[in-house]
């Protein structure tokens, strides 16, 4: 039987010295490293993906009796469905800036 039936959700982490001295902005970088903008997204599909399974992992227990507490799958929902409106809204902000770039004359 899982004892640790409630997994907290894992730090994002920091996204960088934006607007530091040593900040070369959001462009591709020299080194080949990925840009600051690629690694928030990765990480926010990543933590889509992670909830996601912890909530068919916990709606596979619960099914075969192996969770005693009706807590923890309505609990792994409500993160799953956190981070998934936060990677919807890194996509709709990114469009939006993306259309704001396209509209300025050069």
């Amino acid at each position: 039987m899982e004892t640790n039936f409630i997994t907290p959700m894992s730090v994002w982490g920091n996204i960088g010295n934006i607007g530091g001295a040593e900040s070369t902005g959001y462009g591709a970088q020299s080194n080949g490293q990925l840009t600051l903008f690629t690694d928030v997204f990765k990480s926010a599909v990543n933590q889509v993906r992670e909830t996601q399974a912890d909530v068919e992992l916990k709606q596979y227990l619960l099914s075969t009796g192996q969770i005693d507490d009706a807590h923890t799958l309505p609990i792994a929902e409500a993160k799953a469905g956190l981070t998934l409106d936060v990677l919807i809204t890194l996509r709709n902000k990114t469009l939006e800036a993306y259309n704001e770039l396209i509209k300025i004359n050069v």
